[in-house]
């Protein structure tokens, strides 16, 4: 299954907010379709299901990439609902949304796929890349490349910076100091219904 290309606001309509996916907000608060206002009780299966999905629209992965994600969670000691939203989170392209430099995930991932960001001085083009305590973000030094960036910044998605970066916005520089801890993670979701939903099947 492929990348979802289609309207971000039935997704938030049906999952709740997702604040990587979209910055706009659903007029209509129940979920979309001709049954929406009159939903039945939802089974257990379909209760996981939906906290799947609003991990895989909020961080943009496909099936497969998040299947990977559970399986890569699973062989790192500790909780495995925990060491997933960590794997996410530090991706290169959560990473440039969290610092402010893009308004939603899928824009930062269009920055770096586009080149406009180095890691350690090094133009670095793969937004799953896994960024590293230590390593510095940066604008690439081309003025296309920071009147981008300057121009995000004056509407970031997220207001508050995660405890484990730190970003200058007068030199677009930002740094990973650690690896992010459990309470700020943005998204709404329960993690444990996830690593079950996949436990039949990873």
């Amino acid at each position: 299954m492929s990348r979802y290309r289609g309207p971000r606001l039935r997704i938030v309509r049906r999952l709740g907010d997702l604040p990587g996916l979209t910055r706009k907000s659903a007029r209509r608060a129940y979920p979309p379709g001709q049954h929406g206002q009159n939903r039945k009780k939802r089974s257990e299966y379909a209760i996981r299901l939906e906290e799947k999905q609003k991990l895989r629209f909020n961080y943009g992965l496909t099936e497969r990439q998040l299947l990977r994600y559970v399986r890569r969670a699973r062989r790192v000691t500790g909780s495995t609902g925990q060491v997933l939203l960590q794997l996410l989170e530090m991706r290169l392209d959560n990473t440039i949304f969290r610092m402010g430099m893009a308004p939603t995930i899928p824009a930062a991932r269009q920055l770096v796929n586009h080149g406009h960001i180095t890691i350690n001085g090094r133009v670095v083009d793969i937004p799953s890349y896994s960024c590293r305590p230590g390593e510095v973000i940066a604008v690439r030094d081309k003025e296309h490349s920071r009147k981008l960036v300057e121009a995000n910044l004056q509407y970031p998605g997220l207001a508050n910076l995660p405890s484990h970066l730190e970003f200058d916005k007068n030199k677009l520089v930002g740094k990973v100091n650690g690896v992010i801890e459990r309470e700020w993670v943005a998204l709404q979701v329960n993690e444990l219904l996830i690593v079950e939903y996949y436990s039949r099947q990873a």
